[in-house]
């Protein structure tokens, strides 16, 4: 998808809003993938303080010529955890770029409408800090998504 670099010719140039409540949404209910590269996949193992090999075999699997996180039966992803705190993920400092930048991913921007669809799973879109065009760009860029 190619956006354009201007504010004025994209329908989220006034910028958006967006606060994450940690309700864990985004992580669960739905099968998926959380793509992940070689150097987060370091991250996450020094993170667990367990090797890259131990993590690959625990926690990874391929999925045509990419590498995804697994889900646990439920399809959540493997690292959500519900405790009497609440709901979390248990590599928050070391999470995946995907993770990052969640909602600002392409298919979520391409249209208000598809912007709005979200808002049903996710209760911290359209809610908080507001974030001007060029810092939603510079997520969306990042998105692996």
């Amino acid at each position: 998808m190619t956006k354009k670099n201007n504010p004025e010719e994209n329908w989220y140039g006034m910028g958006l809003h967006f606060q994450c409540i940690q309700c864990g949404n985004c992580c669960s209910g739905v099968p998926g993938y959380v793509w992940v590269n070689s150097d987060e996949v370091e991250e996450m193992a020094k993170f667990l303080r367990i090797s890259v090999e131990d993590f690959a075999e625990q926690y990874l699997r391929k999925v045509g010529r990419r590498i995804s996180l697994i889900e646990k039966p439920n399809y959540d992803c493997i690292f959500l955890e519900h405790t009497e705190k609440g709901v979390g993920c248990r590599i928050y400092s070391a999470r995946p770029q995907q993770c990052r930048t969640w909602p600002f991913w392409d298919y979520n921007l391409a249209s208000p409408d598809d912007w709005l669809e979200n808002t049903r799973r996710c209760p911290g879109i359209n809610r908080g800090k507001k974030f001007t065009f060029e810092e939603i760009e510079k997520v969306r860029t990042k998105s692996p998504c």
